[in-house]
């Protein structure tokens, strides 16, 4: 990555230290103080620059390259996410935002993200359209000069406390499913937005339904071209499948195992010792297919294929070395700060694992999407 992304991580280990309490675990826990530390450190980062530096300077950026803006995504990863859910606005509302937005939305949305002000949600799965996305059935109907959007969301993370929504529906017929989609940005206070959380095993704020109960948007609320947002759904969700740097959490806490036990690692079976050493091998793989992701989002291209391949290969990481960490944790010593901390974050680590393998589109479509690229199909 060079020099810069170097110091740029040493600089965010230091902030890390200085900010964020040493038991965070990730801002949406039942404690508000988690939250509210994610969003003072936003707010930390954007005043140094360090929130989305890769974006160009006219929007909130330092024009920094796209290997330093990987450097923040891994090093927030791998602490927890200290940047709570602006994640999802830095990493892809706001470069779709760039990409197809009007001039005005991007002077209006686009400030707010760098500045850590704003948390989004995206409206997309419903009950009836999870993987299988395009056969949603919100629907907006035309209405003057504008359009009422009725039908229901799920899965819907940080809904409870986000301000937009990058919102998906139906707005037209087509011969496949995949046309008449159009995306709009829609504020989250409208009295026409219900939001119902879901508990879940990963804690408050993950899942929730949002109902739209005619939900009135207007010309200046779609991004792109009416009817043409499947297009622009392919480029979120490969921007979104890479923007979580989950090699690089796995990595941290695989790392810290050896320091953690002391002489107790040379006690552990060799049968686990090796597992170790395998998903060390995976979290390398996984990282280098999301540096070919990035690498090709920096040219300006989006190949489903190669994005679908990270997350294939991230999400059992995931879970797998969740599974060696687990059994590793089992023999680390019940006394001393250090010994705490990492069962704590191995158990964090494992429960937030299980939904790896379906949050952003289930390992079954990724695999069917990698099918396709290999094989040329449409």
């Amino acid at each position: 990555m060079g020099a810069a992304a170097t110091e740029l991580r040493g600089e965010l280990r230091g902030l890390v230290a200085q900010h964020v309490p040493p038991e965070y675990l990730g801002a949406f826990t039942d404690d508000p103080a988690d939250l509210e530390t994610a969003q003072e450190f936003c707010r930390i980062l954007a005043e140094r620059g360090l929130l989305c530096p890769a974006w160009p300077e006219e929007y909130g950026g330092r024009g920094a390259s796209v290997w330093e803006q990987t450097a923040v995504r891994e090093e927030m990863w791998a602490a927890h996410e200290p940047r709570g859910a602006q994640y999802m606005g830095v990493n892809w509302v706001g470069p779709t935002i760039m990409r197809h937005g009007t001039g005005e939305q991007r002077r209006r949305h686009l400030p707010p993200i760098a500045r850590g002000e704003v948390i989004w949600c995206q409206g997309f799965s419903e009950p009836d359209a999870g993987s299988d996305l395009a056969s949603l059935r919100t629907a907006a109907r035309r209405d003057g000069g504008g359009w009422l959007v009725s039908g229901q969301k799920v899965w819907t993370s940080y809904a409870t406390m986000a301000q937009w929504c990058f919102l998906l529906a139906r707005t037209s017929r087509g011969e496949r499913r995949q046309q008449g989609l159009t995306i709009f940005l829609v504020p989250m206070d409208d009295p026409a937005v219900e939001v119902r959380p879901l508990g879940c095993l990963m804690g408050p704020h993950h899942l929730n339904e949002v109902f739209f109960d005619d939900l009135r948007v207007t010309e200046a609320d779609v991004l792109g071209t009416v009817d043409q947002g499947w297009k622009v759904v392919q480029e979120v969700l490969a921007f979104e499948r890479v923007g979580i740097a989950r090699y690089a959490r796995c990595e941290h806490l695989l790392q810290a195992a050896p320091e953690v036990l002391g002489d107790a690692w040379e006690r552990l079976p060799g049968e686990l010792r090796v597992r170790w050493a395998r998903m060390l091998v995976h979290c390398r793989r996984a990282r280098l297919l999301a540096y070919r992701v990035v690498a090709l989002q920096d040219e300006g291209r989006v190949r489903p294929g190669d994005a679908a391949a990270y997350r294939i290969a991230v999400t059992r990481l995931d879970q797998e070395s969740a599974e060696v960490l687990m059994d590793i944790a089992a023999s680390v010593p019940r006394e001393g700060e250090a010994a705490r901390r990492f069962r704590a974050e191995v158990a964090d680590h494992w429960r937030y694992s299980h939904a790896s393998t379906v949050a952003s589109g289930s390992i079954d479509v990724q695999r069917i999407l990698l099918a396709r690229a290999l094989l040329g199909a449409s």
